[in-house]
């Protein structure tokens, strides 16, 4: 090969040549499906139910798997296949275990026999020519002409044939081939292989790293591919959730509910006046339904959000996690007094350890269970902090009163708590509401978790993006219908007075 082809190919010329296929599934998307379809299985309606083909629930039901994945791919911007692990179902992985131990057992008794039997080397070498070809740009065409030159299957037959075959050699050559085409986390995989003196361990080390070539080459297809990926996952998900609904009685009675709970006699008299507003008063209503998905024990059940259930009830605990945090943070600097004021290692203990202990933290209740292990906690800091720093320790009567405030937290309408809920919330409704990208000011109080509302805010926003475009004219729709029943239920009043 010439000193072209000698070049190593990184992963980065990968390009959009290889096209990714809705085919490969990855353990969360399965998650998805079963709640997608727990869901449409657990949807009644009033009207009469109607009676649907088991080819077009199938359909439906396949629709929203391949919507599953490509939705996963658009909102999560560090997507990423991942080897698929079977530990999960022992006996799948035993029988696994158990066909490639005979596989390469049998490999090494023909290698073995005298002489040698390649009945087992050829299929290998076969597929290993197959997956190369797979990884192999098409670009790169004087490596790929290189391959199926060398790996020619029938000139290797006809050298095990003759007895001539040199197993090793080949061994070396795909190995040589594969620190070409590989993305660099792997050249130190294949430096191990080199050093291996074992045939057998050498192709089984092969075959390992040419599946992880494989996920690479994919990951970085979706990578590149992302902004394409998101505009047609809009599209697509559009499609299939309108099949979907096709099949389902009542499919929008959820988000019904959900979006319209803050449907006040104030939006429908501006809107009864102004038909030209319900667009905007959709967008305000919108903004307030996504809001309370951030909640404590507010589920997110409306039918438009079922892909992105566990997203959003991750980002709720990870919201109150911070509301807490940030409450007990204020509390600290306001009871303590000035000596702990300032001191950053301190705060950054407090997130630390609170992190860790608000974890199992799913609702007010779990918060009730933890709180008093939160106080021996932030107690416990406290001193080890004013002992740092030199300070006399906090007064029994202060400890009394950050005793009963830190305990009292519990309570969602705790001053303190209910002040940072309201900031964080008005926070993310000016970023949701705004028309521009201008950055937003960190709320009083919450400096101290700056990069964790911003974390937080930064998923939360792809979520709503997203979710408003595929769903925006369903959701405007049921708004002009809710002010349509409003205004005709405040005509039949006029004329019975």
């Amino acid at each position: 090969m010439n000193g072209e082809d000698d070049q190593k190919i990184n992963s980065n010329e990968a390009g959009s040549s290889m096209e990714y296929s809705s085919q490969v599934s990855t353990e969360s998307d399965d998650e998805n499906l079963k709640r997608a379809q727990n869901f449409m299985m657990g949807i009644t309606g009033a009207s009469p139910p109607k009676f649907v083909s088991l080819e077009e629930i199938m359909k439906a039901t396949n629709g929203l798997k391949n919507m599953a994945l490509a939705h996963e791919i658009a909102v999560d911007k560090n997507f990423k296949l991942e080897k698929l692990e079977s530990d999960d179902n022992a006996l799948h992985k035993q029988v696994k275990e158990i066909i490639h131990k005979a596989f390469w057992t049998l490999l090494e008794e023909q290698l073995a026999e005298e002489p040698p039997n390649y009945t087992q080397a050829l299929i290998l070498l076969k597929e290993i020519k197959e997956t190369l070809d797979e990884l192999v740009l098409p670009h790169h065409k004087k490596i790929r002409d290189n391959i199926n030159e060398v790996l020619d299957v029938d000139l290797i037959k006809q050298q095990a044939e003759n007895g001539v075959l040199d197993f090793q050699h080949y061994a070396h050559y795909v190995m040589n081939i594969m620190s070409k085409v590989c993305a660099p986390v792997r050249d130190e995989k294949i430096k191990e292989l080199h050093e291996l003196t074992n045939v057998v361990d050498t192709f089984r080390g092969i075959m390992e790293i040419l599946q992880l070539m494989k996920l690479d080459l994919a990951n970085f297809t979706i990578t590149m591919m992302r902004p394409n990926i998101i505009a047609s996952s809009i599209e697509y998900e559009k499609m299939k959730f309108a099949e979907f609904l096709k099949v389902q009685t009542d499919g929008l009675n959820y988000t019904r509910k959900w979006l319209l709970l803050h449907l006040d006699e104030k939006k429908i008299a501006t809107a009864l006046n102004d038909s030209n507003t319900i667009k905007q008063i959709t967008h305000c209503l919108l903004a307030e339904a996504y809001l309370d998905l951030l909640q404590f024990d507010f589920t997110p059940n409306a039918e438009t959000l079922m892909l992105d259930q566990g997203r959003l009830l991750e980002l709720r605990d990870k919201t109150n996690r911070m509301s807490i945090i940030s409450s007990v943070l204020l509390l600290v600097n306001n009871i303590a007094g000035p000596a702990i004021q300032g001191v950053s290692s301190f705060k950054m203990k407090i997130k630390d350890h609170l992190n860790v202990i608000l974890e199992s933290v799913h609702s007010n209740k779990d918060l009730e269970t933890v709180m008093p292990n939160v106080l021996v906690q932030v107690k416990a800091d406290l001193k080890a902090t004013l002992e740092e720093i030199g300070a006399p320790p906090m007064p029994s009567e202060i400890e009394t009163i950050l005793d009963g405030q830190i305990l009292d937290l519990v309570n969602p309408e705790h001053k303190i708590r209910y002040l940072v809920n309201l900031r964080i919330r008005q926070f993310l409704e000016k970023l949701i509401l705004s028309q521009s990208a201008a950055p937003q000011q960190i709320p009083p109080g919450l400096s101290s978790l700056q990069q964790e509302l911003a974390s937080i805010s930064a998923q939360f926003l792809i979520l709503v993006s997203h979710n408003r475009s595929v769903f925006g004219d369903y959701y405007q729709d049921i708004v002009a219908e809710a002010l349509q029943h409003a205004e005709n239920n405040k005509i039949i009043a006029m004329e019975e007075t």
